[in-house]
């Protein structure tokens, strides 16, 4: 490809609404462009890049022995019925209707449509097991689209859903598919950590997810992880075991208090000389529009996710202050944020964080302003169940070795779910056994996001002057820079390496720009060439720079070395 030919456009500054440096440089260097919030063109250079980690995926997908097939974008309302999603799924389903007023739905997921598939071709035990997948463009109406297209509504993902006749074999499938996750990062160089998780709005019994690790802006969940041995969790699957702490207020007897003004725990701590380990702390939250309560020790915070699935619910956020105050109102009580409790609120359901079991003569608000219940026990207070709704904090003690537990940041670009029948059963999804008895699938999901692992591929691989595309999935191998196009030596030779490299089968670029060479050598960095080669003066010593982008090491050599040092990186890399 000549450069004079791309179509590719850099630009000076960064999108004033760029968050995170993958959205930064992908949009200044040229690779996408926004069309609307959370959609985002792919251009010329972008799409040479999806297609590559397509193509990996897709290999590796067809090596561990799954099918590839194409599902419509479109989907009607009856399926998503018969799965029971419809209602629940949430606002991120983009629902329409067609001009015959039947409502349809923008596929975020295609559960519903695979499981239709199997309905109707999967009759027999002597059929199974099967794994079928797609690449396919989804929709999710996103309520904070940011980072780019790390979290966009519009985006491309490999979906794959597999079909057996017994937990053996779907155990056996969700082991196959986690290699072939581990290779399929692997080949795009990108080092993942496979962590459990939360199985979301897809469901199911056990899932894991594929994070790529950074220690960037845009890295979204917390990965706790375990040096000691190969535990690994996402902040909303994690949990841990508690180093001791003070569990006994050590109150002499049960007595309402005044503690004037002491809004925060911090503040009541300091008030009542107690650590906030023995205070009880309460928390509204609103779940699908109902308020619910929860209890923590006020040492420790609410896990959000792990709420939202003890009440089995499909939205979550807390309360706002008029909100609260609307409750107490209502509930005929006059106090605010800092002194709440479950203290005669018996139609709002109140769960409580295991850690509370070990409480003793603690503290509580009885919802009176400025007043507190001291050497309160379990038997004080209302609750309903118990449940792990805890946030794990770093240091906090591995749940297998019992080593500290260490915490980073991480991208979620790959995910695998054991569904069992959580979608065979309800939209009868049956197959016959040996006995002629119907049966419904056992079933397993595997998603990788194509787009968001080439975003990750950014967050994971740059400098202050650009991209440095893994070799694998680079837009092109290689670009020829001579530094000045009217020099006809620097032009032959220039060319001459070019039409040895295209002969070879590398992607290789000819800048045969009318610029400057500063600006053709920040273009280079900014796109995030692996290799370039330069023909500047030292043509004349029968020499060209070769510089690896992601060392940045540069060496003047002979125009044969040059080329043959890029074929064979780019044939060791792929």
């Amino acid at each position: 490809m000549k450069m004079s030919k791309m179509f590719v456009q850099t630009m000076r500054e960064y999108p004033a609404d760029a968050e995170v440096i993958s959205h930064k440089l992908l949009a200044r260097a040229g690779f996408i462009r926004k069309l609307t919030s959370g959609v985002y063109n792919y251009l010329p250079l972008m799409w040479r890049v999806l297609k590559k980690v397509e193509d990996i995926t897709r290999d590796e997908m067809d090596k561990a022995g799954a099918q590839e097939l194409l599902m419509p974008f479109l989907q009607p309302k009856e399926l998503w019925e018969q799965s029971g999603r419809w209602e629940v799924y949430g606002r991120e389903l983009m629902r329409l209707k067609d001009r015959h007023n039947r409502e349809m739905c923008l596929g975020p997921t295609h559960e519903e449509i695979i499981t239709s598939i199997a309905r109707d071709g999967l009759k027999s035990y002597k059929q199974l097991p099967v794994n079928l997948y797609q690449i396919q463009s989804k929709f999710r109406d996103e309520v904070r689209p940011r980072f780019g297209l790390l979290r966009g509504r519009e985006f491309i993902m490999k979906d794959a859903y597999s079909f057996d006749t017994t937990e053996e074999g779907l155990d056996k499938e969700y082991k196959n598919m986690a290699q072939a996750y581990k290779n399929i990062f692997n080949r795009c160089g990108l080092p993942t950590k496979m962590v459990q998780s939360d199985s979301g709005a897809i469901g199911g019994s056990l899932s894991h997810e594929f994070m790529v690790i950074t220690d960037t802006d845009a890295g979204e969940n917390d990965v706790f992880y375990c040096d000691g041995c190969d535990y690994s969790a996402n902040s909303n699957h994690a949990i841990s075991k508690l180093p001791e702490a003070v569990t006994d207020g050590g109150f002499s007897k049960k007595e309402i208090v005044d503690t004037p003004k002491t809004t925060s725990i911090d503040l009541l701590a300091e008030f009542l000389k107690v650590p906030s380990s023995v205070i009880l702390k309460d928390l509204v939250y609103i779940i699908d529009k109902k308020p619910v309560m929860a209890l923590i020790r006020a040492d420790k915070e609410v896990e959000e996710t792990k709420l939202l699935n003890a009440f089995q619910g499909m939205e979550i956020r807390i309360a706002t202050a008029p909100e609260i105050e609307e409750i107490m109102t209502k509930h005929g009580f006059n106090a605010a944020k800092g002194f709440i409790g479950p203290e005669g609120m018996d139609d709002i359901p109140v769960i409580a964080d295991e850690s509370v079991k070990d409480l003793k003569n603690f503290v509580v608000g009885i919802n009176k302003e400025d007043k507190h219940l001291v050497g309160a026990n379990l038997s004080d207070v209302r609750i309903d169940k118990f449940a792990d709704i805890r946030l794990v904090q770093a240091g906090e003690l591995c749940p297998q070795c019992g080593k500290p537990l260490k915490v980073t940041r991480g991208i979620e670009v790959g995910n695998i779910f054991k569904l069992g029948t959580k979608y065979s059963k309800p939209m009868n999804a049956t197959y016959l056994d040996k006995d002629g008895k119907a049966q419904p699938y056992i079933m397993g999901c595997y998603g990788i996001g194509i787009s968001r692992t080439a975003a990750a591929a950014v967050e994971a691989h740059y400098d202050e002057f650009g991209i440095k595309w893994p070799i694998a999935i680079a837009p092109y191998h290689v670009v020829i820079t001579p530094v000045n196009i009217q020099d006809a030596e620097q032009m032959k030779i220039a060319n001459e390496m070019y039409e040895k490299l295209i002969s070879a089968g590398i992607e290789a670029v000819l800048d045969d720009r009318d610029e400057r060479a500063g600006v053709k050598f920040k273009d280079a960095d900014l796109i995030g060439f692996p290799f370039r080669i330069t023909a500047g003066k030292t043509i004349s010593e029968g020499l060209v720079e070769y510089k690896v982008r992601e060392t940045g090491v540069q060496e003047k050599v002979t125009p044969e070395v040059a080329v043959q040092h890029v074929i064979d990186a780019v044939k060791a890399a792929l």
